[in-house]
């Protein structure tokens, strides 16, 4: 899942190990109910959702929000398992193909009506028709049919998700996925109501009153460019545990002004840069979380230069990854040696990136950076190197991440790049187009198996930004899809990074950790193993007056 932007916080699975219920104190499930605390929360996003439509969304701000309206099958817990959501239990075939899900007779809409199976079959059935255009309709694909109809070679009734009454859903896939409880409490598995979603039309989830909420929150305002607010959604099935009542997601881009809005009591929380860790490092309310999102540069294969794998591996080899994540960084994030972050599983209770080792090798290949640059630049045909963009975010720190790459190809290379900073949006809607020479961008895990990670590089992936194409790389994708055995599926997979890597299809710079300050009044906040990346259900404040 694509981040929405380099300050922000990134849709991302957080290693197993750190995830938790942060905060000093008690997790609300030991929170008095009783509390006289007012229960209010402010927080900032960093940037505009793009859309509350679960079909659609993309990015890791609007899941982010949809995340905490609405709800799938089920929920993940602080470690990435799958628990009960609007499915308060299932069966799973012995093949591992076929699964009945036996939904709450509670589960109800914010307007009061019933949550169904056949709400469940129409949100995934509309993900898959190739007129929603959904780029997240390949975790759909996966459904039996769904593939089919998904490219316009079967219908809507021949994909195997069933509402066998109101509150049973069946769903028969292609093959076993070992992650598929999770995957349904990713939001594009959430249910979604027909008359609604007509009735809107193109307007659907474009504004707070043009969707109906399923979650523990529901969208009350919706001020774009400025703030999103949440009241509790009092039909939620499980409201008696929702404690907070409001939450208030204020729009900021700017670290300083973020900083300012906390110290003047505004923020209950924030995500800190560089310049800020040493000021809260010490501070009780300060910690790190490390992700499972990856930080790297694409090159747009459709740019003459860029197409030359030689040129794609001077200008990684160029940039000093360490340098740039103790410098520009200074967050606790680590150079990256791979595509896969580490804290992947790797389906046997390991680490798949340190089983794969080191693909990258920047001691040794760095010293190569400036001779691969001309033998790449001969082998295209081209003099000198061509004026290229980096296009960046607006944010201040994608601005300094690109004023860094662009000094360190000047420095190491001897060639000059030209910056273009957009908002967050258009960079992201201008990524979806090819529209770009060279970016720096992000992705977050959806779930934890790397295919999340490399699945994105497939010929007809929505999501292969810069146009590579490799029919190896797509066989084996194919075939770690397809093969049941788990350690024969992950050696396709260690196949397949290898294989990216050596035509470095995009050019790793570092796996990311976010460091966050957050008021010691603030109970029960979990860290998400995928979308959303955190989860606001069973936070409380406690102890505020």
């Amino acid at each position: 899942m694509k981040a929405k932007s380099w300050m922000g916080v990134g849709l991302a699975v957080t290693l197993l190990s750190t995830v938790g219920l942060v905060g000093c104190g008690n997790s609300s499930t030991d929170s008095k109910s009783g509390s006289s605390d007012e229960q209010t929360l402010s927080l900032h996003l960093p940037g505009e959702p793009s859309t509350l439509d679960s079909s659609k969304t993309t990015d890791s701000t609007s899941n982010l929000v949809i995340g905490n309206v609405g709800e799938g099958l089920t929920r993940v817990d602080k470690d990435g398992k799958a628990q009960p959501g609007v499915a308060k239990e299932w069966e799973i075939s012995q093949d591992g193909l076929t699964y009945t899900f036996h939904l709450r007779d509670n589960a109800k809409w914010s307007d009061g009506s019933n949550v169904t199976a056949q709400d469940f079959e129409y949100a995934w059935k509309r993900t898959l028709d190739p007129k929603t255009a959904s780029q997240y309709s390949f975790m759909a694909a996966w459904i039996k049919g769904g593939q089919a109809f998904n490219t316009g070679k079967g219908s809507a009734d021949q994909v195997a998700v069933k509402a066998k009454d109101d509150k049973t859903l069946e769903v028969v896939l292609e093959s076993p996925r070992p992650y598929f409880l999770a995957q349904t409490a990713f939001p594009i598995f959430f249910p979604q109501k027909k008359e609604v979603v007509e009735k809107q039309g193109d307007k659907f989830g474009g504004d707070a009153d043009k969707t109906v909420y399923n979650g523990p929150f529901k969208v009350t305002e919706w001020s774009h460019e400025q703030s999103v607010k949440l009241e509790k959604n009092e039909n939620y099935w499980d409201q008696e545990n929702v404690k907070l009542q409001t939450v208030t997601w204020t729009i900021v881009k700017d670290s300083s002004a973020m900083e300012n809005l906390y110290e003047s009591g505004q923020l209950d929380r924030f995500t800190i840069v560089r310049d800020q860790v040493e000021r809260y490092k010490d501070k009780p309310e300060y910690s790190v979380v490390p992700e499972l999102t990856n930080a790297y540069i694409q090159f747009n294969q459709n740019n003459k230069a860029l197409a030359n794998v030689k040129i794609r591996q001077a200008l990684t080899y160029a940039v000093d990854s360490k340098q740039y994540v103790d410098v520009i960084l200074n967050n606790g994030s680590q150079e990256a040696n791979g595509f896969v972050p580490t804290g992947v599983s790797n389906g046997q209770g390991g680490d798949f990136r340190k089983d794969s080792g080191d693909l990258v090798n920047r001691k040794d290949n760095a010293a190569k950076a400036k001779d691969l640059l001309a033998e790449g630049l001969k082998e295209a045909g081209l003099s000198s190197f061509p004026a290229l963009k980096l296009l960046s975010d607006d944010s201040e720190t994608a601005k300094k991440s690109s004023e860094f790459l662009k000094e360190q190809w000047r420095q190491h290379l001897g060639i000059d790049v030209e910056i273009e900073s957009v908002p967050s949006k258009l960079r992201f809607q201008r990524q979806q187009k090819h529209d770009f020479e060279l970016v720096m961008s992000l992705w977050g895990a959806d779930y934890n198996d790397p295919m999340t990670f490399l699945d994105m590089y497939t010929s007809t992936s929505p999501f292969n930004d810069v146009s590579y194409k490799n029919p190896k790389y797509d066989e084996l994708i194919q075939s770690a899809n397809q093969e049941p055995d788990s350690k024969k599926r992950m050696q396709y997979l260690y196949d397949a990074e290898k294989l990216l890597m050596a035509d470095m299809v995009e050019g790793p710079i570092y796996f990311r950790s976010t460091p966050m300050v957050m008021r010691g009044y603030v109970k029960g906040w979990q860290n998400n193993m995928s979308a959303p990346t955190y989860d606001l259900k069973h936070v409380s404040i406690e102890g505020k007056n």
